[in-house]
């Protein structure tokens, strides 16, 4: 060997150690390779213990759920036709035989006192060592919460003390139960946790986990299960109960994972599945690339389609402002090819006369979204056809985002408005012939409702009128004082026309009238001389039935007159023809009606109203008579529902029920308050007394 070799060998390392080196290497790749795949394989099964501790978790809290919900249910059946309290015994007497988590049913009055109690037939009554009143306090205020809130509501848990030193912690569920006929009252329920877990837990659930309520601090309230669990894998729900929350524990009898059973178990699966691992994750891998490549193709035509399909002209553009993208229903909406619009600033579609106004406001828009970088409110704006027609659009802008976030442009949905713009053109139109055709209606009304209201106070005119001549033929003393009040009934009557004038014009307008607060005896004396007017000379007899004092009412006075005045005429005129002269009676009769109503009824000794008629009576138009319009009674029926009361008839009958002649009109008006007519109907009543 020559000296000149000695240099190269001492510099090269012998083979064996390269050797060694390699297998190192790889035994030390082997170590590490299968030193994390027991880890792994440790942690998987810690991960999948976890998981199964928090499943069963949800699972209980979510059968806990169902359990209260059923339990509330039941509850509320229990009063919900309002049973006898024997019946209620024994239907509580049933469900707490049902429901081993239920440990007392009580009723109690709104006072919150207990009316009646049911104890579990499984244990001994809880409330033996203390009383039930002076643990109340929970109890009573879930009550107050479900009272205000109208549904059931959980107190706070609390401890009861039993016998031997032991106790149970329980939680009161309260059900307001609110009707019509009584005050409202309460169903206190008493609950046992430890129970409640029972009912939630399988039997494999039981002999596998330790399940417990627990407060905030870790202290347990009641628990279910193994003995007692590892401590290592455990899990935690909150339970929100209306008013109250509990905080469930699930702790799994399950230590850590030993690490001797599942060593050789991964050394061998890692050893003889490593090779055929790494090929199924290269096939694997490619797999997932023409997967991902497939549905990348699909998302696109399905895009496309999409976007080509639409009627909503979509534009996107760069930075600068420059069209990078318009769909099809763009193009048609404007009349230019893709090709003309891509990359053009300013757009061919903007009114050449507006292209500077149009520029600033793009500037303007774009810079507002750059900065402040969320959707735009949409805005209004002109575009040009093709052929030089304008037309209105509505855009919507937004930012153009790209997959990492960053702003690329914007992005605008167009929508072409003249269709809308010539609807709405149309609707106006519409509206004003409506309005036009209204207005006429309304003056063909106004004019029939004053020709027929106007009758009555003409017709008394012309009879006094015609009286008063009469009297200036004898001119005498008592002559003079009749004349005078001839003369006074006249421009009473000449008054009252021009109140029918301006009531009926109010009606027509439909406005609000002008109500105010007055006697029912007011409203019937106004209208007696005109009555008695007509009475004598049909030789009808007026019977007034008014209580005292008389009821009153919120009404407007000329309309509500000019009803009853409509009402007795048509009451005189239909016994002027058939009813012997002995009993032509015409009874007008008040009475209080439920209190916050005053009725007003018309009877008369007609010989009633024929089937066919009545079907039609309060029809406009509608009339039996020659002389009449048919305005009347329509008239009164909607002067009498302005005042949110009804207006009806029906055959007369006695107190018995027996058939009589003639019909009954009636209608109610609202009365004033009714403590201020209690207080005038005792007054009324001392004044007789004395």
């Amino acid at each position: 060997m020559s000296t000149s070799s000695l240099p190269l060998l001492l510099r090269r390392p012998p083979r064996r150690v390269r050797r060694a080196l390699l297998w190192a290497t790889l035994v030390a790749l082997l170590l590490v390779a299968q030193t994390l795949l027991v880890l792994l394989t440790l942690n998987y099964e810690s991960v999948r213990a976890q998981e199964r501790v928090e499943e069963l978790a949800g699972q209980v809290v979510a059968e806990l759920r169902r359990d209260v919900q059923r339990s509330v249910q039941s509850l509320q059946a229990l009063v919900w036709h309002e049973p006898s309290p024997e019946r209620w015994r024994a239907d509580a007497g049933e469900l707490l035989r049902a429901r081993h988590d239920l440990l007392r049913v009580e009723r109690r009055n709104s006072l919150f006192e207990i009316d009646d109690a049911v104890d579990s037939p499984y244990r001994a009554p809880i409330f033996t060592q203390l009383p039930r009143l002076s643990m109340g306090i929970e109890a009573e205020l879930a009550c107050t919460a479900a009272r205000r809130a109208g549904t059931p509501m959980f107190s706070r848990t609390y401890f009861v003390p039993q016998m031997g030193g032991t106790g149970l912690e329980v939680v009161d569920l309260c059900i307001p139960i609110v009707n019509a006929t009584r005050t409202p009252h309460y169903l206190v329920t008493t609950l046992a946790l430890g129970a409640l877990l029972d009912e939630a837990l399988t039997p494999e659930q039981s002999r596998a986990y330790e399940v417990s309520f627990v407060e905030g601090d870790g202290t347990r309230l009641a628990r279910a299960g193994v003995p007692r669990g590892a401590g290592v894998y455990q899990a935690q729900r909150v339970l929100d109960l209306p008013g109250s929350s509990l905080v469930l524990r699930i702790d799994s009898a399950e230590g850590s994972p030993r690490v001797i059973p599942n060593l050789a178990t991964a050394l061998v699966l890692g050893l003889s599945l490593a090779l055929f691992a790494v090929v199924l994750l290269l096939l694997r891998d490619v797999r997932k690339r023409a997967l991902a490549e497939s549905a990348l193709a699909e998302a696109l035509a399905f895009r496309k389609a999409m976007e080509d399909s639409l009627i909503t002209g979509l534009r996107a553009r760069d930075l600068e402002g420059r069209i990078t993208y318009v769909n099809p229903a763009f193009c048609t909406m404007v009349g230019f090819g893709a090709e003309e619009l891509m990359n053009s600033n300013p757009p061919a579609y903007w009114p050449t006369d507006r292209v500077d106004e149009y520029q600033v406001r793009q500037r303007n828009r774009l810079g507002m979204v750059r900065d402040r970088g969320d959707i735009q409110q949409g805005f209004e704006t002109e575009f040009m056809r093709k052929n030089g027609e304008r037309f209105p659009v509505m855009i919507y802008e937004a930012p153009l985002v790209d997959n990492v976030g960053k702003q690329k442009g914007w992005m605008s949905a167009v929508l072409d408005m003249s269709a809308q713009r010539r609807v709405e053109e149309l609707s106006r139109q519409q509206q004003d012939r409506l309005q036009a055709t209204a207005r006429l209606a309304t003056v063909g009304e106004m004019a029939s409702l004053l020709s027929h209201e106007l009758n009555q106070p003409l017709a008394a005119i012309a009879s006094y009128a015609t009286g008063s001549l009469n009297l200036l033929q004898e001119p005498d003393g008592e002559t003079l004082g009749m004349l005078q009040q001839g003369l006074t009934r006249i421009a009473e009557q000449a008054e009252r026309a021009g109140r029918v004038i301006k009531s009926v014009h109010d009606f027509v307008r439909r406005r609000e009238q002008a109500r105010e607060a007055i006697s029912a005896s007011q409203l019937i004396d106004a209208v007696m001389p005109l009555v008695r007017l007509q009475a004598r000379k049909s030789g009808t007899r007026i019977e007034l039935d008014i209580p005292t004092p008389p009821p009153r009412v919120l009404a407007d006075r000329t309309m509500v007159e000019q009803v009853l005045l409509n009402l007795t005429r048509n009451g005189i005129q239909a016994m002027e023809s058939s009813t012997p002269l002995a009993e032509r009676v015409l009874t007008i009769r008040v009475r209080q009606a439920q209190g916050r109503w005053v009725s007003f009824s018309v009877l008369d000794a007609g010989p009633g109203i024929a089937p066919e008629v009545a079907a039609r009576l309060f029809t406009p138009f509608f009339t039996t008579r020659s002389e009449g319009m048919g305005l009347g009674l329509s008239l009164c029926r909607t002067v009498i529902e302005q005042h949110g009361g009804a207006l009806d008839f029906h055959a007369r009958a006695d107190d018995d029920g027996q058939p009589l002649r003639g019909t009954e009109f009636m209608f109610t008006l609202p009365a004033t308050d009714p403590a201020r007519q209690r207080s005038d109907a005792s007054t009324a009543g001392a004044e007789a007394a004395g």
